[in-house]
C-alpha cells in the first residue's frame, strides 16, 4: 500500500540529507530547498511501496521535519 508523503518547504534547511537517502524520489529548487523530483510544484505525493523504505530513511533524518509521513 501507498503512503502519503508531505513536504514542509518553509522548514527546509538544505542540509541535502533527503535526497541522498530518497534520490528517486526528492529533489531541490535553486536554493537547495527540498521538493518531489517528479513533481516538484506538489507539497505531498502518494509513495510506492518500491521507494517507500529509502522515504522513511529520508524522513528520520531529516532534522527539522521537513518530510511528513501519513499511514
Amino acid at each position: 500500500m501507498s503512503r502519503l508523503c508531505k513536504i514542509v518547504p518553509e522548514r527546509c534547511i538544505a542540509c541535502g540529507l533527503c535526497a541522498l537517502y530518497a534520490p528517486e524520489i526528492f529533489d531541490y529548487d535553486d536554493n537547495g530547498v527540498v521538493l518531489f523530483l517528479q513533481e516538484p510544484e506538489a507539497y505531498q505525493q502518494f509513495i510506492a511501496v518500491k521507494d517507500q523504505e529509502d522515504v522513511i530513511k529520508a524522513y528520520k533524518q531529516c532534522p527539522v521535519r521537513a518530510i511528513l509521513l501519513e499511514k
